[in-house]
């Protein structure tokens, strides 16, 4: 939501940075809203009980602690590149979860 506010109260402002461009849109206390955002997208992955959603919550964490890493560089690069590898992972678990579902569902009977 804050982001939200921001866009439509100020100018979004682009300046060169590294190999990219970097946006800026005036949000107040932007490290208290990306931490706001990690805990809220990382960590319900990481509190799953199932194994390969918390493996996807522990890449995500890694990629957002490589792409902070790589901010100089290109920041929105290896974020779309991160992001992309991680719905291959999700894009598994769901088709997992989909199967899993199939096997438990009983045999159809016929129709009397």
């Amino acid at each position: 939501m804050p982001l939200a506010v921001a866009v439509a109260a100020h100018p979004v402002t682009a300046a060169e940075h590294g190999h990219t461009l970097g946006y800026g849109i005036g949000v107040p206390h932007p490290a208290l809203l990306l931490s706001g955002y990690l805990l809220a997208t990382i960590g319900p992955l990481l509190a799953s009980g199932d194994r390969l959603l918390r493996r996807l919550g522990l890449l995500t964490g890694a990629g957002a602690v490589l792409c902070a890493l790589l901010w100089r560089l290109a920041f929105v690069s290896t974020w779309c590149a991160l992001a992309a590898v991680v719905s291959l992972l999700l894009l598994q678990w769901s088709g997992r979860t989909a199967a899993d579902d199939r096997e438990r569902l009983p045999p159809a009977t016929a129709p009397r």
